[in-house]
Parts: structure tokens; C-alpha cells; sequence
């Protein structure tokens, strides 16, 4: 970890808050429980014990991983329906092939992301292919899920293949910290993730004792996720360390630092940051389904089993 990386962050566009801007506080660091998704794989749940008024428009995120897989053991999910918000699968380490019942689809690999409007409905899978379930190997991401509007819930489906390579990187002006912008934008740089709610999404990994301090829009949340290493949050410095999510107030720029001393396994502290503009309408939320009201819920789970969402391809022979 990571996949996408430069050997000299000092050639990159450099980020930094101005002076002026509003430090924001830190108002709970959590730490994510552990559990088991699809076919079996490890996850923590980022976001577990946080109130909804720090997600939105956020909904849950997993870390997948990180495991190193033997031969035969590499999992993903079953075919599984989706309606009324958006998917997006950031992998770090490993490959996973998706498919979907409109005829959608492609692999994703070592800092790729794929971004799964699921809008008015579908059926999707995720699964490793077949050669790393025979050989085994390192799996690592994050899949996070983003709430679309009302206005937005019942668009048609859409998906996004977002290459390691496209996405826009960054870094602090002494170059202790590189920031890859997956979505949304960052002090006028602009990520490739094209959103439905305006948010951003940045994996950024500062070497050990460097500290970044970034701008962020005043209309976003802001929340940050370990995904390895130790270091601390916000001007007061609260500690963090992986499997950690820290929820920021309120302000114009967010900071993290890195300790000077890292856990073996890792050299540097990664962290996911994410912000993003409230949607602020009533949410109904069960399983693959987000909607407004349990009416809508209802008639999701009608339509999905009438069909309506699609039906699994015979290829797959199910």
C-alpha cells in the first residue's frame, strides 16, 4: 500500500489552508468494529456509533481487508440489488471483476476505483477472479456509499471505471504528505469522480512526523479514516491510529500528522478524508436499499422481488 504513488511528491502541485482559516475541531474519534461481508471477507465498519448528522450525505463505508489471501480463499459477494444511492469500491491492493444486470461491468486493480450509481435499481456482483482465488494474494480497499437526493434516487444507473492512474495527486508544500483526489475538489484541483452530491474523497499518505493542513469547504463535513499507521487529528492533536475515524466541526481547514514513529507494518500514516454537503432529507435505509420514506422502502423490496431490478444473467448460470 499504496498502488498509485510518485517518487518525488515535491514535483506536484502543492495544497495548503491559509493562515486565516478556521481550524476544525475534533468532536469524537471512534473506532470501527470488525466484522464479515459478502462470501466471508473481513471488514471494519468505518462509520459504526457516528450519528447521521456527522455522515451526511454519507451513508457507511467498509474497509475490505487488508488480508493476504492463500490459495482458494480470496471471497466476494453474491449477486445482490442496489436502488436509490451510489457505491464506490476504491481498491488498493488486488483485483475484483463486477458485473450488473444491465450488461455493466469491468475489473478493477491496485488503486482503481469503481463508482456505481445504483439510482433506479440493479443487481450487482463483486468477486475476485478466478486466477487469484487459485493463487492467493494480498486484498485491500474500502467501499463507501454515498445518499443521493430525492430528486435523484430513481435516475438511471451509471457507472464510473476510475483508472489509478487519472486520479489527481497532491501534496503539502514541503512534501511530507501526497493526497490523491479520487472525487470532488480540493483548493481548485479537481478529482475525476464525477458526483451526484457534491463530496470529496482523498487517500492521503504523510511520512512519518509530517503534518498537512488542507483547505475544506465550509459547506462540507468532514470526517477521516485510518487505514494504517498512527498519528493525530486537528490542531489539539487526538490521537488516531488504523481503524479510527475522526468527525470534524465546523471550519475552513482540517489537519493530520503523522507520528514520528510508525507501526512495523507500515512506513507511513494512511488516511482516507472525506467531506461533503449535507442532504439533509429524511432518510429510510435498509440493506441494499436507500430511500425517503418505508413506502418507497416497500416498494423496492416489491420490485425487486417482481424483477423489476433486473435479473442475474445466465452466463453465471443462476
Amino acid at each position: 500500500m499504496p498502488a498509485v504513488t510518485v517518487d518525488n511528491p515535491l514535483t506536484l502541485p502543492k495544497v495548503a489552508a491559509s493562515g486565516d482559516a478556521a481550524a476544525r475541531p475534533v468532536l469524537a474519534v471512534t473506532t470501527a468494529p470488525t466484522g464479515f461481508e459478502g462470501e466471508g471477507f473481513p471488514v471494519r465498519r468505518a462509520f459504526a456509533g457516528i450519528n447521521y448528522r456527522h455522515l451526511d450525505p454519507f451513508i457507511m463505508m467498509d474497509q475490505m481487508g487488508e488480508v493476504e489471501y492463500a490459495a482458494g480463499e480470496p471471497k466476494g459477494t453474491p449477486w445482490h440489488p442496489h436502488r436509490g444511492f451510489e457505491t464506490v469500491t476504491y481498491l488498493i491492493d488486488g483485483t475484483f471483476v463486477h458485473q450488473d444486470s444491465n450488461g455493466g461491468g469491468g475489473t478493477i486493480e491496485n488503486g482503481d476505483t469503481q463508482w456505481m450509481t445504483a439510482g433506479s435499481g440493479l443487481l450487482h456482483i463483486e468477486a475476485p477472479p478466478e486466477s487469484l482465488v487459485m493463487s492467493g494474494g494480498l486484498f485491500h480497499g474500502l467501499q463507501l456509499w454515498v445518499n443521493l437526493p430525492k430528486a435523484d434516487k430513481m435516475m438511471n444507473p451509471r457507472y464510473q471505471d476510475i483508472r489509478g492512474g487519472e486520479v489527481q495527486l497532491l501534496a503539502s508544500p514541503d512534501g511530507g504528505a501526497l493526497l490523491r483526489v479520487i472525487a470532488g475538489e480540493l483548493d481548485g484541483h479537481q478529482g475525476p469522480g464525477i458526483t451526484h452530491t457534491p463530496i470529496t474523497m482523498i487517500h492521503a499518505t504523510v511520512r512519518p512526523g509530517a503534518e498537512v493542513t488542507l483547505p475544506w469547504r465550509e459547506d462540507f463535513n468532514g470526517l477521516a479514516y485510518v487505514l494504517a499507521g498512527r498519528g493525530t487529528v486537528g490542531a489539539e492533536r487526538r490521537p488516531v491510529a488504523m481503524g479510527r475515524t475522526a468527525v470534524f466541526g465546523a471550519g475552513g481547514s482540517l489537519t493530520v500528522r503523522a507520528d514520528e514513529r510508525q507501526d512495523g507494518h507500515t512506513p507511513d500514516l494512511e488516511v482516507v478524508l472525506l467531506g461533503g454537503r449535507p442532504i439533509r432529507e429524511p432518510m429510510a435505509h435498509y440493506g441494499p436499499f436507500v430511500m425517503n420514506s418505508q413506502a418507497e422502502l416497500k416498494q423496492a423490496f416489491e420490485d425487486f422481488q417482481a424483477g423489476r431490478l433486473g435479473t442475474v444473467p445466465a452466463v453465471h448460470g443462476m
